[in-house]
């Protein structure tokens, strides 16, 4: 392509002179491989800074800024109300006053144009509003407006008029603003809106200020003083009516893009809730929100989906009221499509595309350098069509700049585009060899920006692969650039961009690496108020990129961990963690992984849970005698809703002052109760609402609230006589709570007379509470009573009457002809006739049976005694009202009974009627009491028992059933019966050692057999002494544990030791238990090395002590037998000297001679045994002797392993046959319930399992001198 191209015929040459230097430019900068507009470039001129409508209080507001850039330097003219004002300017567009005009002269409409050789752009039109500062004119103070308690009113603001709305603030005179409420509320108007008034709202100083934000001036009002006087009458309570708006319906005109408060002020009393609905679809809480105490509905930034209609409804527990809003939306113009400055080639079809939106439908008109193309000259290259500007073979003296103006009712809107008609040389502005890194699913754009006129067309071109646009995904915007959607790993390639019908091309390198991904989201936490959350954000990132940046956001505001907060804590695995969340730390959290290349979110939320706040302000209206209504409004749910309203109420009662006491529970949507009331009572109320976390704190007390005097409503309840004495009368009722005395000076009025006296007259008397007691009365008279409670103010209603009786005494009459029938073997019927109703002396509670048992029916030596609780031998069966007869049961068999009836009253029971004797027939006998066993050989058992302790009849003998136990095969069973009732032991022969027997035992009676005690044992086998034993040395002693022979009969053994190195004789322990498992050998030399043989039997060891070793020291002269002999001679003739001394000094003197008996010396060494001999035991007698100083040692070794071997064999002792075993080995605590012995080795538990290995001193073994 030409780098120079001539100019057509006919055209300035001011043109081709500016074209020949831009390309001749242009050619130097080709030989750099890039291009670069210089700084001198022209450009047509461009605002940076748009004037902006306002209002001018003075000359030095009136300041219209406009900015613009452009080369050569732009000028600037100003055009007001259409005309040309002032004269031209160059170095700046603002737009001031001149001291000389009035500031009146400068109010109206201004638009700025900005002129170069290049064209000229046009600003916004703006409006300029001028007048004074606001100012107040002299007002007269109001006079005190005067109003009853629950009126409503409005206090008026009125503040100066302006073009700009001031903000109004209700203050006092000590500038502290007025509290403002559901009550108590401002209306977008500046005035005050009172619901209904308390006596609390009288004050002399309700002052409006009127702050005048632009003009920076506040404006005070006169102050308003209102009187609120207390009703004379109950406050009535009212229906709701609105203040603010009037009427039910009200339209409203709003533009797109506004704010739209829609206000909703009612009156009433108790003060309406307000709630606020849209007609024609649900109120989107994320556009309305509610303020001013509900009272206000605003939506901002305003759009055509709010045009529709709204509903206020104001309500209380009188009725309610609604209001009907119409909102209808309009749109100034605005721009949904405009044109863009570009750079055309002369020849070229220029398309300026200008649309525009707005209700009603703006006027699109057309301007070239600020002059309407209708007032220009007609050119057929040029026409408009639907908004859109169309140039055809445009030249270059088409360069300029246009305006696109969109005008409707609501406003107008400007854009300016500039059309640059020139022509370059092509050229890539963008460098080779880039490369683009994009993670999967994005969308990535390959850069291609060339510079030329006409515009270059683009190729791309994949390696290996061919066009980039026969892709689907793949597409090339309108500068050359190409965009590739969603990528993925195969669109990893080398992508070429060349300017077509040119040899100019550039590549670039796409790379497409794993999404950054979010595996664990956070989730939706429900979190109770002081606890710990944790939230989740696991992620997967591509391994070529570099760790990401992790970062949290609580509603979209960014969350800083801090080392001196540890309210959040980051992890590295993305988690957060919220400690002791609060109320505030309810919201949506969102955790946002970052790359270089993308990120990613996931949004998970958090919901503290708490208790509810405390209902608040709390009112009492409806005041009556008996009742008042108490209302409230309710608080904050903490994210729980509210189950329930527990009213509670205090009552002061002269003037002691009692608890607050629950008076109702009423469901979550109360926000009144009618509560009743007892006279002559101060009370107080409060509130808790209770949701599923729990009961919130309690509200404030509400005011107090008293009720006059009044005579009693009521009359006690339960009024009856319980006398005790047989000559009076004690009558008791119900007290009264103090709450319903109803006045002072309560007392309760006792009134009495006989049954039989129906005479007028009444015996009465009064006491400040029960019991009254009447003496004088007689033994069980009916008397008439009744109680009628008495204050100051007069007594209560009639009373009922009722019966009483006076004191009881006890039955003079004994029942008669008692009869005994029997129903089975352990139940009788009893019968008996009456007493008369005279010699009960009272009300008649019964009968009572004695019931005794004698014993056995029979005393013989097969009756064996019985062992009877007291409770069966003696009964007592109570028989309630008047019967005659009942059944007597669980009576014991083959026993003598004897009975007596009684009747009773509430005074005790009479005189008991003629002994009644009877028996009870015989039956088949309780089971066994006790089993035990005994295995005298590997082939003889022994079963010793006990009688039943229920016999139930007179004992024939046993019943012995047993049989072989073998998996699997059915054994005949072995029948021994045994008819000798006073036998209690009995030996099985020929047993197989092997084989375990199931044994089953009976009691037998002339009745039948009994219940069996069943049980399973086997015989023992022959013991021997443990072959395998475990060694554990210490210094001084050695452990020696081994492990029991299973079903083995205990094995008397010792152990003999003998010093390796020093010679000497064997030692023997004590005999030991084979059953014992463990024993320890003491007073061992430390470090000696030993031989240890157990006997009998011929099983050695060895083993040596911990510790250091003993070493001979060398022969001496003081062990030669010379040098003892003369330090023995030395010693003796020492003593024989001091004796001599002695003697002499006490010659002449008394002396006292004491013989000292050889049997009262201290024998101060251990007896010792003769190898091979056992040492006896202790005798029981010698227990209670002490022991030698010298022996104690002894004496407790002794008794350790009597204590040994007394544990082994569960406390019984324990004694060796000749041949070394032990005798009654099988003997041990008896089972009650008789399932056998519980001996180490019994034969009912033929398995041992090993004891744990211990070092008690019971099993210390005494061991003679070394």
């Amino acid at each position: 392509m030409p780098l120079v191209q001539c100019q057509p015929a006919g055209r300035r040459g001011r043109n081709k002179t500016y074209l020949h230097l831009l390309l001749l430019f242009l050619s130097v900068l080709q030989t750099h491989g890039y291009i670069q507009i210089p700084p001198d470039f022209k450009q047509a001129p461009k605002i940076t800074a748009q004037p902006r409508s306002h209002t001018a209080y003075s000359l030095e507001d009136v300041n219209l800024a406009c900015e613009a850039s452009g080369e050569p330097t732009p000028s600037f003219r100003w055009v007001k109300d259409g005309k040309q004002f002032r004269e031209v300017l160059f170095e700046s567009g603002t737009l001031t006053a001149d001291e000389k005009e009035e500031l009146q002269f400068y109010q109206g409409s201004y638009r700025c144009y900005v002129a170069n050789e290049l064209g000229t752009a046009v600003s916004d039109l703006v409006h300029l509003i001028t007048e004074p500062i606001p100012t107040l004119a002299k007002e007269k103070r109001q006079k005190r407006r005067l109003f009853e308690e629950g009126e409503s009113t409005v206090l008026y603001c009125s503040p100066p008029k302006s073009s700009v709305a001031p903000k109004i603030h209700w203050m006092d005179m000590q500038l502290r603003h007025i509290p403002r409420n559901e009550r108590v509320t401002t209306s977008l108007d500046g005035n005050l809106y009172f619901a209904n008034l308390l006596y609390s709202d009288s004050r002399e100083d309700y002052t409006c200020n009127a702050h005048y934000i632009n003009a920076s001036i506040i404006i005070p009002k006169e102050p308003i003083a209102i009187s609120v006087t207390p009703s004379n009458s109950v406050v009535k309570n009212r229906r709701p009516q609105l203040q603010k708006p009037a009427g039910s319906h009200s339209s409203y005109l709003v533009l797109r893009g506004q704010t739209l408060t829609l206000e909703c002020i009612p009156e009433g009393l108790p003060t309406p809730e307000v709630h606020w609905e849209r007609m024609d679809g649900p109120l989107s809480p994320a556009r309305a929100k509610k303020l001013n105490y509900d009272r206000w509905l605003q939506i901002e930034n305003v759009s055509e989906v709010d045009d529709g209609e709204y509903t206020c409804i104001a309500q209380n527990s009188q009725g309610s009221i609604k209001h009907h809003y119409a909102v209808t939306v309009e749109a100034a113009p605005y721009w949904n499509k405009w044109p863009a400055d570009h750079l055309y080639a002369p020849g070229e079809t220029v398309r300026l595309d200008c649309q525009a939106e707005g209700i009603p439908t703006p006027n699109v008109t057309w301007s070239i350098n600020g002059v309407p193309i209708t007032e220009t000259d007609s050119d057929p290259r040029r026409y408009v069509s639907s908004g859109t500007l169309i140039l055809t073979n445009v030249q270059y003296s088409d360069t300029a700049v246009y305006q696109c103006e969109a005008t409707n009712k609501h406003g107008n809107i400007l854009v300016n585009t500039h059309v640059h008609v020139v022509e370059l040389p092509p050229q890539i502005l963008t460098a080779d060899g880039l490369v683009y890194k994009a993670t999967e699913g994005q969308r990535v754009l390959l850069q291609c920006k060339t510079f030329g006129s006409p515009q270059s067309k683009i190729d791309w071109e994949i390696l290996d692969s061919g066009p980039a646009l026969a892709n689907a995904k793949m597409s090339q915007t309108s500068d050359g650039n190409l965009q590739i959607s969603d990528v993925s790993e195969d669109d990893s390639n080398i992508y070429t961009c060349s300017v077509r019908h040119s040899n100019i091309s550039i590549s670039a390198e796409l790379q497409v690496l794993n999404r950054t991904k979010i595996v664990d989201p956070p989730q939706d936490l429900r979190v109770l108020r002081g606890n710990d959350a944790v939230l989740h954000c696991k992620f997967t990132v591509d391994r070529k990129l570099k760790q990401p940046t992790i970062q949290w956001k609580k509603d979209k505001h960014k969350i800083t961990s801090s080392a001196n907060d540890d309210k959040y804590s980051e992890y590295s695995d993305g988690s957060l963690k919220i400690t002791d969340v609060q109320m505030e730390d309810s919201g949506s959290y969102s955790c946002e992984i970052s790359t270089k290349l993308d990120s990613v979110s996931a949004t998970g939320s958090i919901t503290v849970l708490d208790k509810p706040a405390s209902p608040h302000s709390l009112e009492l209206s409806e005041k009556k005698e008996r009742s008042v209504t108490l209302s409230w409004m309710p608080g904050a749910e903490n994210n729980s809703p509210v189950s329930e309203y527990v009213i509670e109420m205090k009552e002061e009662q002269n003037p002691e002052k009692g608890p607050w006491e629950e008076y109702n529970r009423v469901p979550p949507d109360f926000r009144h109760l009618e509560i009743h009331l007892q006279p002559y009572g101060t009370y107080h109320f409060r509130l808790r609402a209770v949701n599923g976390i729990g009961s919130s704190e309690p509200s404030p007390p509400s005011e107090s609230y008293s009720t006059s005097a009044a005579i009693p409503d009521i009359n006690p309840e339960n009024v009856t006589t319980v006398s005790t004495d047989p000559n009076s009368m004690v009558i008791t009722w119900k007290e009264l709570e103090q709450r319903q005395f109803n006045g002072p000076g309560f007392k309760y009025k006792i009134y009495w007379r006989q049954a039989s006296d129906r005479g007028p007259h009444w015996k009465e008397g009064s006491v400040s509470h029960p019991p009254f007691i009447v003496n004088n009365t007689g033994t069980f008279i009916p008397f008439e009573i009744k109680v009628q409670a008495v204050n100051e103010l007069g007594a209560g209603p009639e009373p009922v009457v009722k019966t009483g009786y006076s004191g009881e005494d006890i039955p003079l009459e004994a029942p008669s002809e008692v009869e005994v029938t029997e129903l089975n073997k352990t139940a009788v019927l009893v019968r008996w006739s009456p007493v008369s109703m005279e010699s009960v002396r009272g009300h008649l509670l019964g009968y009572k049976i004695h019931l005794r048992k004698k014993g056995p029916r029979t005393h013989s030596r097969r009756s064996l005694p019985m062992h009877v609780p007291a409770a069966d031998k003696y009964r007592v069966i109570k028989v309630y009202g008047n019967k005659v007869k009942t059944v007597v049961s669980d009576l014991q068999f083959y026993s003598s009974y004897t009975l007596t009836v009684a009747p009773f009253n509430s005074r005790g029971e009479g005189p008991h009627s003629k002994e009644y004797h009877f028996t009870t027939p015989e039956a088949a006998p309780g089971p066994v009491s006790f089993v035990s066993f005994e295995s005298p050989s590997e082939t003889e058992m022994t079963l010793r028992w006990e009688a039943p302790e229920k016999p139930n009849g007179e004992l024939t003998g046993y019943l012995l059933q047993y049989y072989e136990t073998v998996p699997g095969i059915l054994s005949p069973q072995q029948v021994e019966s045994i008819d000798l009732p006073l036998v209690t032991e009995f030996t099985l022969k020929g047993l197989n050692p092997q084989i375990l027997y199931h044994f089953e035992l009976r009691a037998r009676t002339a009745a039948g057999d009994g219940e069996p005690i069943v049980m399973e044992g086997a015989t023992l086998l022959d013991g021997e002494p443990p072959s395998a034993i475990n060694i554990t040395a210490g210094q001084t002693s050695v452990n020696v544990s081994w492990v029991p022979g299973e079903r083995q009969r205990n094995f008397a053994f010792s152990f003999h030791y003998l010093k390796k190195s020093a010679g000497g004789e064997w030692e023997e322990s004590e005999k030991v238990n084979s059953s014992q498992a463990f024993y320890q050998l003491q007073g061992l030399t430390p470090g000696v090395q030993y031989h240890l043989l157990i006997r009998p039997g011929n099983y050695s060891w060895e083993f040596k002590t911990a510790g250091p070793e003993l070493h001979e020291l060398p022969s001496s002269f003081v062990t030669q037998g010379w040098f003892i002999g003369l330090i023995s001679a030395i010693v003796l003739l020492l003593l024989v000297l001091l004796i001599l001394c002695y003697i002499k000094k006490s010659k002449g003197g008394k002396y006292s001679v004491r013989n000292i008996k050889e049997e009262d010396q201290v024998n101060a060494g251990p007896h010792t045994m003769k190898d091979g001999e056992f040492k006896e035991y202790r005798s029981l007698e010698s227990d209670n002797e002490e022991c030698a100083i010298g022996q104690r040692s002894v004496c407790e070794s002794e008794r350790n392993s009597n204590d040994s071997l007394a544990d082994y064999g569960d406390g019984v002792d324990i004694q060796f046959n000749e041949d070394g075993s032990f005798i009654g080995q099988y003997s041990g605590h008896r089972d009650p319930n008789g399932h056998g012995s519980s001996g180490a080795t019994s034969p009912i538990n033929p398995t041992m399992l090993p004891p744990s290995i211990s070092f008690p001193t019971s099993v210390t073994g005494f061991l003679g001198p070394n």
